[in-house]
């Protein structure tokens, strides 16, 4: 089961951290994927990280303001957003997935199995 958190209301150029809590499994077996939904629009590819956090990938929408790690002893993800803009504004997913990657599987909704509910992240003045 996962649990994301730490959404919220933020003022453009903000920052928040989201949280993705996961029970009932081995946590470090895990790679991770975030993805957003905005109003009105397609789920799409936030981040992925591996397993043992040595590899990440970002969209290129949010390369250089966001940033995906993990605490494995803690069971948990995170995704940092930092300089956030308007368009950031959509409900966050975490989801994983314990098979191997690949460059054409990380960012794609198929590739992973578990998800979970969704924080809601609005970016306005």
């Amino acid at each position: 089961q996962l649990q994301a958190s730490g959404g919220g209301l933020v003022q453009p150029g903000g920052s928040l951290r989201l949280s993705c809590a996961a029970s009932g499994r081995t946590f470090s077996a895990y790679h991770m994927g975030w993805f957003r939904q905005a109003p009105g629009k397609e789920r799409e590819f936030v981040a992925f990280i591996n397993w043992n956090g040595r590899s990440t990938y970002y969209a290129d929408s949010v390369k250089g303001r966001f940033t995906c790690s993990r605490d494995n002893a803690k069971n948990t993800a995170y995704l940092q957003m930092n300089s956030l803009k308007p368009e950031d504004t959509a409900v966050y997913y975490c989801a994983a997935e314990t098979s191997s990657w690949s460059s054409n599987s990380y960012y794609r909704e198929s590739f992973y199995d578990y998800w979970g509910q969704g924080t809601e992240v609005t970016v306005s003045s």
